[in-house]
C-alpha cells in the first residue's frame, strides 16, 4: 500500500487518465476525492472505487473557477480531514485544425482549464500543504509541450506553460516540503483522442501511432503508474521533474 493513509484530489477524475489515476491510488490505499463536471462519470468512478473497497467521494467543480476550486479543498477536508496529493489532470483541447481557424472562445477555454486552473489550485492547496507541513502536486501536461504537433498550436502552448509552471513551483515551494512534478503523456485512449487527431479514423490512428516507437497509444494505466510513483514516498527526493510517458515519442 504505497499511499496508505494519504488523501488525494484528482481533477477530471471521471474518465480517461483521471479515472485511471483515481483507481490506482485507491488500490494503493489512498482516500480519493474525484472531481469532474460530468456528474454521471464522476459518481460512477466513485461507485466503482467504493465497490472495490476503497474510500472515495465526488465533488462537482469547474477547475477554472476560484470558488469551485475552493470547494474541492473544502470537500476533501470535510470528507477526509486533510489533503496530501493534488493531481491536476483536468484538461481540454481545441480540435486539430489550422491555427487561424481556432476561435477566441476555444483559445480561452483551453487556457482557462489547462493553465488558469493551476493558478487556482496553487492558491487554494498550497496554504493547506504549508499548514500540514508538506504535500505533493502531480500535474498532467503532455508531450505536446515538448514535441508539438501541427494543428494544435494553442493546446501545445498551454501544456508548455504547465511544464514551466510546474518546474518553477517546484523550486519556489521546495522549502515548504511541497513537491511538484508533472507527467507528459503521449496521445492516449481517452475521450480527447479524436479532438487531438481532428477525426478518428483507422488511417489517422495509424499515422499517429507511427510516430510512437513502442507502437501504441498510451493507456490510463500507463499514466496512473507514473502518477503513483511521483505521489509516493518512493519519489520523496524528486521534484521539478516532467516524466515523459510516451513510448519513445520524444526521443
Amino acid at each position: 500500500m504505497r499511499l496508505k493513509d494519504k488523501v488525494a484530489v484528482v481533477t477530471g477524475g471521471g474518465s480517461g487518465f483521471g479515472a485511471g489515476i483515481a483507481q490506482r491510488y485507491a488500490a494503493e490505499g489512498a482516500a480519493v476525492l474525484v472531481n469532474d463536471v460530468n456528474d454521471d462519470n464522476g459518481e460512477g468512478v466513485v461507485k466503482s472505487l467504493r465497490e472495490a473497497g476503497g474510500k472515495a467521494a465526488y465533488v462537482h467543480a469547474d477547475v477554472s473557477k476560484d470558488a469551485d476550486t475552493r470547494s474541492m479543498l473544502e470537500a476533501a477536508l470535510k470528507e477526509f480531514g486533510r489533503v496530501d496529493i493534488v493531481v491536476n489532470n483536468a484538461g481540454v483541447s481545441h480540435r486539430n485544425q489550422p491555427v487561424l481557424d481556432v476561435s477566441e472562445a476555444e483559445f480561452d477555454r483551453v487556457f482557462n482549464i489547462n493553465v488558469k486552473a493551476m493558478y487556482w489550485s496553487t492558491q487554494h492547496f498550497v496554504p493547506q500543504f504549508r499548514k500540514q507541513g508538506g504535500g505533493t502536486f502531480v500535474n498532467i501536461a503532455s508531450t505536446a509541450g515538448v514535441r508539438p504537433r501541427p494543428g494544435l498550436v494553442w493546446y501545445n502552448g498551454s501544456k508548455g506553460a504547465l511544464i514551466v509552471i510546474s518546474k518553477t513551483l517546484a523550486v519556489e515551494l521546495a522549502p515548504d516540503r511541497i513537491r511538484v512534478n508533472c507527467i507528459n503523456p503521449v496521445a492516449g485512449e481517452t475521450p480527447l483522442l479524436a479532438t487531438f487527431m481532428g477525426q478518428d479514423t483507422p488511417e489517422i490512428r495509424e499515422k499517429f501511432i507511427a510516430t510512437i516507437p513502442l507502437g501504441r497509444f498510451s493507456q490510463p494505466l500507463d499514466i496512473a503508474n507514473a502518477a503513483l510513483f511521483l505521489a509516493s514516498d518512493d519519489a520523496g527526493f524528486i521534484t521539478g521533474v516532467c516524466l515523459e510517458v510516451d513510448g519513445g515519442r520524444c526521443v
